[in-house]
């Protein structure tokens, strides 16, 4: 059994569904491997224009596994390993969306949280579930929450690690979207299919810019826009974005 599935439409949609549903889809060593792997190569290929993140069965994820892992290599070095796929996708250039289909825990949460748009099901649930077990927050989350949703409402996750329905998590913005379970898949499908189709250069930049704004200055934001501006208007992709306005029809963006 794989357990990370890889399916690419012909839009340009890279799917990786996390497969291991028999322990809810949570990260081992070995599945990070390869779902490092598959971010590595899906950002070398052109013929990916972006990419969902998903789960087998009932769950998203349901966090880190190290049962087993932890007693072939120290913890410090286990971390590190288990931990690369969340650098990753952070440095991803593509844009991402989790389409969560259930239980999202811990690590799991955080690779959500980790993607540029998270859709979630009406039968998800949420939990920065780290201090039930005596652990502390991994993955991003101590980085990404505060960001989210204010430093209070992070400490208030990570600290009574309660679960959070996925209309809350909508109420609080860490989720974009709550969809009745039957229209997730075809809900994420069409949003997938958009950002495929969209201009890979001007939407790297502006996720970029976006990631980074946080400790940015406004100057700073200023000097980064009109830098990414100046690549934009040099593309073909911005000439084809204005020829198509003219010609009233659909751009075809080629990412040059």
């Amino acid at each position: 059994m794989d357990i990370l599935k890889r399916e690419q439409s012909e839009d340009g949609v890279l799917t990786l569904t996390l497969n291991r549903p028999d322990r809810k889809n949570a990260i081992d060593l070995p599945l990070a491997a390869e779902l490092l792997q598959a971010l590595d190569r899906a950002a070398e290929n052109s013929g990916v224009r972006a990419v969902v993140i998903t789960g087998s069965g009932d769950a998203f994820c349901a966090g880190g596994d190290l049962v087993g892992d932890s007693e072939e290599h120290s913890m410090l070095a286990l971390m590190r390993q288990i931990s690369r796929p969340a650098l990753a996708l952070h440095r991803f250039s593509k844009p991402t969306l989790a389409k969560v289909n259930g239980t999202a825990a811990g690590a799991g949460w955080n690779l959500a949280l980790g993607c540029d748009l998270v859709v979630a099901s009406d039968t998800a649930r949420f939990c920065q579930i780290f201090a039930r077990r005596a652990l502390s927050l991994d993955y991003g989350g101590s980085w990404l929450l505060p960001r989210l949703v204010g430093l209070h409402r992070a400490k208030e996750l990570a600290l009574l690690a309660d679960w959070v329905s996925p209309q809350e998590a909508e109420r609080w913005g860490l989720v974009n979207r709550v969809v009745p379970r039957d229209e997730l898949d075809p809900f994420v499908d069409d949003w997938a299919k958009r950002l495929a189709a969209g201009p890979p250069i001007a939407l790297s930049l502006s996720k970029r810019m976006l990631s980074e704004a946080s400790f940015r200055s406004f100057e700073e934001a200023i000097d980064s826009e009109i830098t990414s501006q100046a690549v934009n208007l040099a593309s073909r992709d911005t000439h084809e974005g204005f020829k198509a306005f003219f010609e009233k029809r659909a751009p075809k963006f080629e990412g040059r």
